[in-house]
């Protein structure tokens, strides 16, 4: 008997794919070197998600994505900072 249910759709969303990174409790300038770091390791166009309690994160982690061009998709605040979805560049 052939099941009426059609297959499940690929994710839509990057952040269900990116990679976390959890920086939560880092001050300036240690979220932007561990971003940096962890971009580095990784291929052209890797997701991550950053998870940072720094308030000055949401200056500088904008600046070095414009810096370095990466994207900047989404930045978000959360209950103890904020999040931000990085796509590294393309190189």
């Amino acid at each position: 008997m052939a099941s009426d249910a059609s297959p499940t759709p690929p994710c839509d969303d990057p952040e269900e794919r990116a990679l976390p990174l959890d920086l939560k409790g880092l001050k300036c300038p240690l979220p932007v070197i561990r971003t940096r770091k962890r971009l580095a390791a990784l291929g052209p166009g890797a997701l991550v998600l950053v998870e940072t309690t720094d308030p000055l994160a949401v200056i500088d982690i904008p600046h070095f994505c414009g810096e370095d061009g990466h994207r900047l998709l989404r930045q978000t605040a959360t209950e103890r900072g904020h999040s931000f979805l990085i796509r590294k560049a393309e190189d």
